[in-house]
């Protein structure tokens, strides 16, 4: 068989054994040469179609990312029943404020030839946004309802030979279909998989650990072929890539393989050693011909949920300490892109995480295969509605014919990734009252359980009063609570579970490097400039600040964990201004939209990160006009005791105690008068010694850029992207916390300028321009490989200011 495309990115399998060449199995990625339009006013899909003038593009790729922002592409009128609305008022910025409304047309070009008679082709979609109808050859193939779900379409008897073969695909976004920015087009991978007619079932290998010992574990294989006088071997390898165990089966039953293969000395695989092996199954013909292949990577662990205990993971009671993330990618958009998750993941092992919930839909390929190599356990979610609805045009129009198939393509795509160790089949649903909302519970964690009997099911449960009083709670593997911290102990003695877990917490809103007085805590305050206090001491009326968690998490051992609403801001849902412009993104991250750490960041890395020393110290000390004013100094530290000095002057010690949530968690000192110098803080260890010290000082007018790459070698895969964070000092080289300088990036040499974001949920700068002004003196900029290595130089500029380079480099 020979497979010619143009301008894609292909993987060819070609294995020798005993001296047989044999079959060879081909997975195509459709990167490149995509052509693109959202002009399109009829039909695109006929194959004389003329799109040689459309905009040529490759996949991932989210059409609405590059905007402009403007409040018409989600003005409504509505209540929003999920926080307790009553009234429906005019709301703007709840989907990001981004032309994702539409539809857009999607068309490559590829050629097969010797397509040989008995050869099978699939083509595979990761994530299409939104109901995709896809053609091939003027002819309709199939389609989907549900943008996050991962399909495949057989394309085996529509292929032509020999000739060109022209592939459509139509995606139709429409208003009010979803309560964030779910973005817009082939924003996750496309591909076509060849193989022969005796083959491995797509997504149909499942391995699992269920007998683990110290010196030895099990390995469970069952594997779902086609074909019959079949034979499988399966070499089991370490990370070191040595063979560990090897198996071969001639006995099929009900069309699987079943293998259970002895690993000794197993390395177990947890957040803390995520260690991974890899399954090689090879299918063989009877005249010893291999027909397919198919690599797994896999890890050796076991998960246990019981009552009181709580958690387990290798026998170990272990809490989440996890993050809620939805799918978009700052000024990426939803495109899927492995350097930003990777990231993002870096980011919040630094702060201590363990634990992500995909939010609130199923996670990228991408995230899961980070996810188990970086070490985050992993809640994989599916549905934010069943069949009531949220938003007018929400998953509810798909809920009957697609729920089963959704659930079906999620488990069995990613149920061999050792990080999930839950499934949610839901968030918030309406379906929460009335019977049916029970018989649908049942229905869908009937199938997760068919599908993977090996993990539990959640649901994120908001209308907690109504769920004890219906039994919904009490028919989950895993009660999950929405916030309701007040109704925590009720819920625990309500439930049979004997456990509860924090599936969404806090909801707490900041904006980084933003301050406002006098310093007390609040719900749905607002500011005439449309930011949030970063003493973290806000939040939404629904939720809490994140000290009433801890306390829940440390003093129940039946609080099996929380996952914290959100890891990072994300496009859409901006409260508390859902009804002011120009808010378009979220307040509730612990870091902002460009990534960078909130306050709140070290709040939760002080908890989390028992590694390492945490000592930070809020707000920065620049604020002219207010001398002599009161401006309490908070410090978030591993450390229980601090002493504080403003120019010298002891401010005294400060104790950590369990007076009030907020003193057991944060040293304050509330009566600083405002005075520009410096301020330090000494924290002392539980001997009375010093431990560590950090200091802060009032920066003089903004002097020059600085840079700094998180990465300075990266990939020319033409992928690869090194996000470099610019800020503002002083001539001293202090910090300029409130720098607002408009500032220009130029790249040259082996990349792209890709995107620029200072995490202003207000600004209505363009992500992918190359210019945007500092918000609070920061910004990432975005440099993207190309294919080609070669050194990469990033320029950055502003008015009055020392320009600054920085040199980068990407390798093959």
């Amino acid at each position: 068989m020979k497979l010619i495309f143009k301008s894609i990115v292909f993987v060819v399998l070609l294995v020798f054994s005993s001296g047989k060449m044999m079959s060879q199995s081909t997975t195509v990625l459709l990167k490149d040469n995509w052509r693109f339009s959202k002009e399109v006013k009829g039909e695109a899909s006929s194959v004389d179609f003329d799109a040689s003038k459309w905009e040529k593009v490759s996949v991932p790729h989210d059409w609405a990312i590059y905007g402009p922002f403007d409040e018409k592409w989600d003005k409504q009128v509505s209540a929003i029943e999920q926080n307790g609305e009553k009234i429906p008022t005019e709301k703007t910025g709840r989907t990001g404020a981004l032309p994702h409304i539409g539809t857009g047309w999607y068309r490559n070009t590829f050629s097969v030839s010797d397509f040989k008679k008995g050869k099978k082709a699939l083509l595979i979609f990761e994530g299409a946004m939104s109901e995709p109808q896809v053609f091939l050859n003027g002819k309709k193939i199939g389609e989907w309802g549900y943008g996050y779900s991962y399909f495949t379409i057989d394309i085996t008897n529509d292929l032509l030979v020999g000739a060109e073969n022209v592939l459509a695909v139509k995606l139709t976004n429409m208003p009010f279909s979803s309560r964030w920015y779910p973005g817009a087009g082939l924003y996750r991978k496309v591909s076509i998989v060849v193989k022969e007619e005796e083959k491995f079932v797509q997504w149909g290998t499942f391995i699992t650990t269920p007998d683990i010992k110290e010196n030895t574990a099990v390995v469970d294989l069952k594997a779902e072929v086609t074909g019959n006088n079949l034979s499988m071997v399966t070499q089991i390898k370490d990370a070191n890539n040595t063979i560990v165990a090897t198996q071969k089966d001639s006995e099929i039953k009900d069309g699987k393989f079943h293998q259970k293969i002895s690993v000794d000395k197993p390395h177990l695989w947890s957040p803390e050693t995520p260690y991974l092996y890899t399954a090689i199954t090879q299918l063989y013909a009877a005249d010893g011909t291999l027909k397919d292949e198919q690599t797994i990577k896999f890890g050796i662990r076991s998960i246990k949920y019981e009552a009181n205990t709580g958690f387990s993971l290798n026998g170990k009671v272990t809490k989440f300490k996890g993050v809620c993330l939805h799918h978009d990618l700052g000024p990426l958009g939803a495109a899927v892109n492995k350097a930003a998750l990777r990231r993002q993941l870096t980011i919040l092992k630094d702060m201590g995480c363990n634990a992500i919930r995909s939010s609130h839909n199923m996670p990228s390929f991408e995230q899961l295969e980070l996810a188990d190599e970086m070490g985050f356990m992993f809640l994989a979610e599916s549905f934010d509605e069943w069949a009531k609805p949220k938003v007018e045009n929400g998953y509810h129009r798909f809920f009957e014919e697609y729920a089963e198939k959704d659930i079906v393509n999620l488990v069995r795509a990613t149920r061999n990734h050792p990080c999930i160790v839950m499934w949610s089949s839901g968030n918030e649903v309406p379906d929460q009252y009335g019977a049916e909302g029970l018989t649908r519970a049942k229905f869908l964690q009937d199938v997760f359980h068919r599908e993977d009997p090996t993990r539990p099911v959640t649901v994120g449960m908001d209308q907690v009063k109504q769920t004890m009083a219906s039994g919904f709670g009490s028919l989950l593997d895993v009660p999950g609570l929405n916030y309701r911290v007040h109704l925590y102990e009720e819920a625990y003695k309500s439930f049979p579970q004997g456990f509860i877990l924090g599936s969404e917490t806090a909801s707490t809103v900041s904006s980084r490097g933003i301050y406002k007085f006098p310093v007390v805590q609040q719900k749905e305050k607002q500011y005439d400039d449309l930011q949030c206090s970063s003493y973290d001491l806000e939040a939404c009326s629904w939720s809490n600040v994140p000290d009433e968690d801890f306390v829940l998490q440390d003093d129940k051992p039946w609080v099996i964990g929380e996952f914290v609403w959100t890891g990072f801001d994300y496009l859409g849902e901006p409260t508390p201004y859902d009804e002011k412009w120009p808010s378009r993104s979220s307040y509730f991250g612990i870091s902002d939209l460009a990534g960078l750490p909130k306050d709140r960041f070290y709040l939760y890395r002080s908890r989390w990160n028992t590694q390492d020393k945490t000592l930070h110290i809020l707000p920065h000390w620049n604020w002219k006009g207010r001398e002599g004013e009161i401006t309490p100094v908070f410090v978030y530290t591993n450390y229980d005791s601090a002493e504080l000095f403003v120019n010298g002057k002891s401010m005294g010690v400060q104790k950590k105690n369990k007076s009030t949530p907020q003193n057991r968690y944060r040293l304050m000192w509330n009566d600083v008068k405002y005075e520009p110098g410096t301020v330090k803080v000494v924290a002392f260890d539980s001997n009375g010694k010093i431990a560590a010290e950090s200091e802060i000082k009032t920066a003089g007018n903004p002097y020059k850029i600085v840079l700094e790459a998180d990465r300075e070698i990266i990939k020319a895969d033409g992928e690869d992207i090194s996000f470099v964070t610019v800020s503002v000092v002083d001539k001293n080289g202090i910090p300029c916390p409130t720098a607002v300088n408009e500032l220009q990036f130029k790249v040259s040499g082996a990349a792209t300028y890709r995107a620029a974001c200072n995490g202003d949920a207000t600004s209505l700068e363009i992500f992918h321009q190359n210019k945007m002004k500092l918000f609070s003196g920061k910004l990432v900029v975005l440099v993207k490989a190309i294919e080609t290595a070669g050194t990469i130089q990033l320029e950055v500029t502003g008015k009055g200011l020392q320009k600054a380079k920085i040199n980068l480099k990407s390798e093959l």
